[in-house]
């Protein structure tokens, strides 16, 4: 009934499932024993998720394709210098436009690493160069979980985010053992995960959701939504809708005018614009687990969404471009 209304049917079924959850949590938020017990299936849910990432990736094939280290470091300075710079400009626009718990929800997006099916698939639409997607994409996901903390361990602690020796062995307990173990395993069982990853993806998108529902039931017992007014939150969506636009342009045309061809160039831009949501949300629950995370993640699930509308449509325009330009070279050849 829902996916008949146009609106809806737009939007990503997962999208729609963490607006429902949202809601969910908005009128039935869960607190005292059923919050525990929520919060604990939450970290054993995000172990497991980062196991599943250890063993899904091949080592030897991403050390493989770092062989086109220009395209790579050129991805990994705009996921981690050049979106880090503007979070940290950014901080001009508080308190006037944006709040400081949002403030710091923008300045996390800025820090996480980007998207790897979203990245690639968009690469794919778009006719850039695939396997530099999928290297580089995998690349900044398994570096993510490793610079993202420092990173927020640098910037964010300064901005009252609460990192301390307990997140730091949170990320070691819930993100890198996992993730490594993975890793120790994959020779035994990553093809198995690999052919599964249909029904494996439930596990990545049932943590996320647990995340949504635990983080947003924690701001509706604290009261902290009372604060967020709607001018608050266009303001925000406003703001996220600047960032992207920025770094789209700085890697579409920062990237040809470093003499990267044309697939590259669409490399460059889809993986160097995307944060990921996947990874983004769970590790949230680990770095800010001494306070409540909702509006930090906030802006995350915005950008996300803006991410995915505006991509599609850059990469649909791209694919009938190569399409025209392919038209007109066996038009004139004949």
């Amino acid at each position: 009934m829902l996916t008949k209304i146009p609106l809806l049917r737009r939007l990503d079924p997962f999208i729609l499932g963490i607006l429902i959850t949202v809601g969910i949590a908005s009128l039935i938020p869960a607190d005292g024993t059923a919050l525990t017990a929520f919060t604990w299936a939450t970290k054993v849910a995000v172990g497991i998720l980062f196991f599943l990432y250890g063993a899904r990736l091949s080592t030897q094939e991403a050390l493989h394709g770092l062989r086109h280290w220009r395209l790579h470091v050129t991805i990994l300075a705009a996921t981690f210098v050049i979106f880090p710079l503007l979070g940290i400009a950014a901080r001009v626009l508080v308190p006037t436009i944006l709040t400081q718990p949002l403030y710091l929800g923008l300045l996390y997006v800025c820090l996480l690493p980007s998207t790897v099916q979203s990245s690639i698939a968009f690469v794919s639409i778009a006719r850039g160069n695939v396997p530099g997607a999928i290297v580089s994409a995998s690349f900044s996901n398994i570096l993510g979980i490793f610079v993202t903390p420092l990173l927020v361990a640098l910037l964010m602690t300064s901005e009252g985010a609460g990192f301390d020796a307990s997140s730091a062995t949170g990320i070691l307990v819930m993100l890198l053992l996992p993730f490594i173990a993975g890793q120790a395993v994959r020779r035994w069982i990553g093809p198995w995960v690999k052919k599964h990853g249909a029904p494996l993806k439930l596990v990545d998108r049932g943590s996320i959701l647990l995340v949504v529902y635990v983080a947003f039931s924690e701001g509706m017992n604290e009261g902290i939504w009372g604060t967020l007014s709607v001018g608050r939150l266009l303001a925000l969506l406003a703001v996220c809708a600047v960032l992207l636009a920025i770094v789209l342009s700085v890697t579409w045309f920062g990237s040809k005018r470093l003499g990267f061809d044309r697939a590259d160039q669409i490399t460059i831009t889809f993986c160097g614009s995307k944060k990921s949501l996947a990874t983004g949300l769970p590790m949230a629950t680990v770095l800010f687990a001494s306070q409540p995370i909702g509006l930090i993640v906030l802006p995350l699930m915005l950008f996300h969404q803006l991410q995915l509308l505006v991509c599609a449509w850059m990469a649909g325009r791209l694919a009938r471009r190569a399409t025209a330009e392919e038209t007109e070279l066996a038009t004139s050849s004949s």
